[in-house]
């Protein structure tokens, strides 16, 4: 079905790079849940109604709300394939993470209004009627949105869409809410007990924990998560196939949207090499990147001395005195200069995320490490944060 819906809706589906096509993919996702959503609602507040059920009810405008949710991921995807501009050069893209936002919003706000009614079913207990009706209703509700999250979470997977993940997560939500209110109607049949009211607010919960991890979710992107380890791993593995490039470092990758990232490196070459040819090589690399990820890259080249052997036995002292302190921290862009009465040794650390030394101590330390092999060495050292 979701293979089917896709082939007929959505011209030139492989080509996710495209903006035109990725708002396709949104587009047939928020009609499919507006159309859904909103039979679901339709069904399940005529049942609330015979069997005066708070729980079914609620869930019923669950649904409504979430017709809505999806109408706002809707507008997210058609505003964030607007071009550039003068205001926002780097273009629209953010604004489906802003949708994302409304919609944890939206969760959050349902779940606080199914608190306070199912609170006031508490003090004023009614009788739930069960019917055969509501139970096939309820049942029906449950696999539609299974399939809704299952084909969200394919769509989404497919193009990497935050606001699809809000979405997916929020079918989970009320997957888990539309079951413990059928188990609470198939109770009633059973027990007196007041059931329906406690039920709601369990249902209440479940929005309110759905909510919660769609906003997280939002902010996180929307305040600059990190790039995937699969996306940084591509990137290196083939930046570093080119025989020219001995290395990189200070990686960092800004995304606006995701058919707008942009990243910077630096690679480190050859003192050798012909400048000519390997800025060639630089410009070819830029634009594979280009093509291939869809990522705008510029690269900054670091001459490094491979053939020196006195540098290289300064590298590999100062390179085993950082290892030694933390095998997590790393050592580039190494220079030496030396003199009659001492020798400068210049580099960068990069320190990873959590590390248990500030940057004056790990400074001090490292010069510690290295005043006790020789009092004349002295360190200029710049401390680096990774980003990826």
């Amino acid at each position: 079905m979701s293979e089917l819906l896709v082939k007929l809706f959505i011209k030139d589906s492989e080509n996710i790079k495209s903006a035109v096509v990725r708002e396709r993919y949104g587009m047939l996702s928020s009609v499919t849940g507006i159309v859904l959503n909103i039979l679901l609602s339709a069904g399940k507040y005529l049942i609330g109604v015979i069997t005066n059920s708070i729980a079914i009810t609620a869930d019923a405008t669950n649904n409504l709300t979430d017709a809505t949710s999806c109408i706002i991921t809707l507008a997210g995807f058609k505003m964030a394939n607007r071009k550039p501009d003068k205001e926002h050069p780097f273009g629209h893209g953010r604004i489906e993470y802003v949708a994302a936002l409304i919609v944890g919003f939206l969760v959050e706000l349902m779940g606080y209004e199914l608190i306070k009614s199912s609170i006031g079913k508490i003090k004023n207990p009614e009788a739930v009627v069960f019917s055969i009706p509501a139970v096939i209703v309820l049942v029906m509700s449950i696999l539609g949105k299974v399939w809704l999250a299952y084909f969200n979470h394919k769509l989404g997977k497919k193009i990497e869409s935050p606001v699809m993940s809000a979405v997916v997560t929020d079918s989970i939500g009320d997957i888990t809410a539309t079951s413990v209110t059928l188990i609470s109607l198939i109770l009633s049949k059973f027990i007196s007990f007041p059931l329906d009211g406690y039920m709601g607010i369990l249902v209440s919960l479940f929005i309110l924990y759905s909510g919660f991890g769609i906003l997280k979710e939002s902010i996180g992107i929307i305040l600059g998560a990190p790039p995937s380890k699969e996306m940084v791993d591509e990137l290196v593995d083939f930046i570093m196939s080119h025989e020219e490039i001995l290395g990189i470092h200070d990686l960092v990758i800004h995304s606006y949207g995701a058919s707008r990232t942009f990243a910077t490196v630096h690679t480190e070459i050859s003192s050798d090499d012909d400048i000519i040819k390997i800025h060639d090589t630089i410009d070819m690399i830029e634009k594979n990147v280009k093509d291939r990820f869809g990522i705008e890259l510029v690269i900054h080249m670091d001459p490094i001395v491979t053939n020196n052997e006195t540098v290289n036995k300064y590298y590999e002292m100062v390179h085993k005195v950082i290892k030694d302190i933390d095998s997590e921290l790393n050592m580039h862009d190494f220079r030496v200069v030396e003199g009659n009465t001492h020798t400068n040794l210049i580099f960068d650390v990069v320190v990873p995320f959590g590390f248990r030394l500030s940057e004056k101590e790990l400074i001090e330390k490292i010069n510690s490490e290295i005043k006790k092999i020789n009092e004349n060495y002295y360190l200029v050292i710049t401390v680096d944060n990774c980003y990826i």
